[in-house]
């Protein structure tokens, strides 16, 4: 049966979150097509995983008989988060950019599950190759040929570590103008907003069904 790894970071809850609602129409979508599948779900802003320490760097580069017990039950906490995205057959991730950069919490996660030598820099890794869908939501736009664009860090980073360094193969959904609801100097933005959402949404259901398509191959 198929599993999907869904992560959420928005401190909005439900239908308050623009990320949110592109990431459960994706969901919804593949729960459609697997039905006697798993969905494994981590809502990063409500029960945030630990950031990285210093045991939990270092107990990845050295013999698990070797870790003192600091490192080992630091080390046990990363192997939990690891073991989930090497059990996905498919990921989905929630990343609203706050501050010109991803929530600190998803952050987190990813410092928790790149590991050198396993998820990471590695050809006997089991993640690679796995698709990933980033809805990666802004509140204004950053786009290409925008005043913004020089400051557009969200693609850039995940890029980096999705993609060339987990070598996950990753497709962005980017709702933007997210702000234009509520901020009326950004009034004459909503009929942008709106389409940007409704094609995002569409997005979202279009790219469940191909990945399942790909996975049924």
């Amino acid at each position: 049966m198929a599993t999907l790894l869904h992560l959420d970071s928005s401190v909005f809850p439900g239908p308050a979150s623009a990320s949110r609602a592109v990431t459960d129409a994706f969901r919804k979508t593949w729960e459609e097509q697997h039905p006697q599948g798993t969905v494994i779900y981590r809502d990063l802003a409500a029960e945030p995983v630990p950031h990285i320490t210093a045991d939990a760097h270092t107990a990845g580069f050295a013999a698990p008989d070797a870790h003192t017990p600091e490192q080992a039950a630091a080390f046990a906490e990363r192997v939990q988060l690891i073991e989930e995205l090497e059990r996905a057959d498919a990921i989905l991730i929630g990343a609203p950019m706050y501050n010109f950069a991803i929530p600190s919490t998803l952050k987190a996660w990813l410092d928790n599950v790149v590991l050198i030598g396993r998820t990471a820099m590695t050809e006997e890794s089991k993640v690679k190759g796995t698709p990933v869908t980033v809805v990666a939501s802004r509140g204004g736009s950053y786009a290409p040929g925008t005043p913004r664009e020089p400051y557009e860090y969200v693609q850039n980073y995940l890029t980096a570590i999705l993609a060339d360094t987990l070598a996950l193969d990753l497709h962005f959904i980017v709702p933007e103008l997210t702000m234009a609801p509520h901020n009326p100097a950004m009034s004459e933005l909503v009929p942008l907003f709106e389409a940007s959402r409704t094609q995002a949404l569409d997005a979202a259901a279009a790219k469940a069904k191909e990945v399942t398509e790909r996975l049924a191959a």
